[in-house]
């Protein structure tokens, strides 16, 4: 696949995944941290972009905030059921509803300490990192649980996991609504992502005609760009301050 130009010109907003994107992926979600390189770096592109610059994950912004302290952002978190719109503002939270937390609750009996189940409000995602042989029977439970659920959630497959998410919760959504407002309005939309939850998102960016961008891209992707890896995801963010 082609690599993304390596400057960008012209206005151009910036939206980031972080795990698998700007960090490597590890068996347990708190078990990765940020270097002082990486803050330097993303607060150097926030202010090439006048602030135009968000991250969209499946991650609460207090668990992002808590991983880039003291740096603040903004952010799309749980793939936009969260949102801070401006670095200082408050953060629209997303609650845990009961039939989701009794949900978590039988899949981590029946899965054990294998696997990593993370309660993320409304979303349930579930690691099999450390266990890669669990992920078929953690699919299979989650999709036995759409029948038992209120209608309008689905399941999303990932990389080394599966994960729980309403309808609503889509990472396109979240990069349309920060291109509704400043400083984001009338930019190129860019979108760096490296898992199957970041298809949206890309569909969403090319619809803009902005430019996407997969890092380790599998064989069929709506990204139209790729790059090998994190460390050159990083080298490329480099390249454009």
């Amino acid at each position: 696949m082609e690599k993304p130009h390596t400057v960008l010109t012209g206005e151009w907003a910036l939206f980031l995944d972080i795990d698998g994107t700007l960090l490597e992926h590890a068996e347990h979600p708190d078990a990765v941290s940020v270097s002082d390189e990486l803050r330097s770096l993303l607060q150097g592109l926030d202010r090439k972009l006048n602030g135009a610059l968000a991250f969209i994950t499946g991650r609460s912004v207090a668990a992002v905030d808590h991983l880039f302290q003291p740096l603040k952002l903004r952010a799309a978190g749980l793939y936009g059921l969260e949102h801070r719109l401006l670095p200082n503002d408050d953060v629209e939270v997303a609650d845990e509803p009961a039939d989701i937390s009794a949900l978590a609750d039988e899949i981590e009996a029946e899965l054990g300490r294998g696997a990593y189940i993370e309660r993320k409000g409304r979303v349930l995602a579930i690691h099999t990192r450390a266990a890669p042989h669990l992920l078929p029977r953690a699919t299979q439970l989650v999709e036995q649980a759409l029948a038992t659920l209120p209608k309008g959630y689905r399941v999303v497959p990932g990389n080394a996991g599966v994960e729980l998410l309403p309808l609503e919760a889509a990472k396109g959504a979240a990069i349309r609504r920060f291109m509704e407002i400043a400083p984001f309005t009338g930019r190129r939309p860019v979108f760096l992502g490296d898992d199957t939850s970041d298809e949206n998102g890309f569909e969403a960016v090319n619809d803009a005609g902005g430019i996407s961008i997969r890092v380790k891209p599998p064989a069929h992707t709506a990204a139209r760009y790729g790059l090998a890896d994190v460390v050159e995801t990083l080298a490329w963010l480099r390249g454009q301050l």
